[in-house]
């Protein structure tokens, strides 16, 4: 039964560490991506200001997760019947509301703002370069299969005139 115990409780424990150890890597990528995205386009002061309280208030949020796990684990191990889902809970949780309060910062829209301006601005000169690389092979572009298409819409149309037109004629010919 011992053994069983303290079996549990070192996988218990690899499990948190593992958890916060990934859970700080997580940190650490949001805020370096964060920081990426603002460091283009720095928004106001006080939309800094307000960034800021957002990343500490997440950063709040992280520490009081990293509290309940550890009250946990001391209530696993006095022998309490704890499941390993709640503390995947208690993380989960955590990370949401830690999100929250960055993602709805002014400074984080900026941020999104100016990455989507960017994204739009790249695939803009993506859709220009391929358009350019396909002419010089010699391959229809999208501007040009759509002149086609509408080339041959109208050539349709045309005809059916013209079906109509000959139809009539028949039909007078014939009485």
């Amino acid at each position: 039964m011992q053994q069983q115990w303290t079996d549990l409780f070192g996988r218990m424990n690899e499990n948190l560490a593992r958890s916060m150890e990934q859970s700080m890597e997580a940190q650490a990528a949001f805020a370096e991506s964060w920081a990426d995205a603002m460091e283009d386009s720095m928004p106001s002061e006080d939309a800094m200001t307000e960034g800021f309280e957002g990343m500490a208030g997440a950063y709040d949020v992280w520490m009081d997760a990293a509290e309940q796990l550890f009250e946990r684990t001391a209530d696993a191990a006095e022998g309490e019947d704890v499941e390993l889902g709640e503390m995947r809970d208690i993380w989960l949780q955590s990370a949401n509301e830690a999100f929250k309060k960055v993602m709805s910062t002014s400074a984080f829209a900026a941020g999104n703002g100016q990455l989507f301006e960017t994204l739009m601005e790249m695939q803009e000169q993506t859709r220009e370069a391929s358009t350019e690389a396909l002419a010089q092979m010699g391959v229809a572009t999208t501007e040009e299969m759509d002149e086609v298409a509408e080339r041959l819409v109208e050539l349709e149309r045309r005809q059916h005139g013209i079906e109509k037109k000959l139809d009539r004629i028949l039909a007078a010919v014939e009485e």
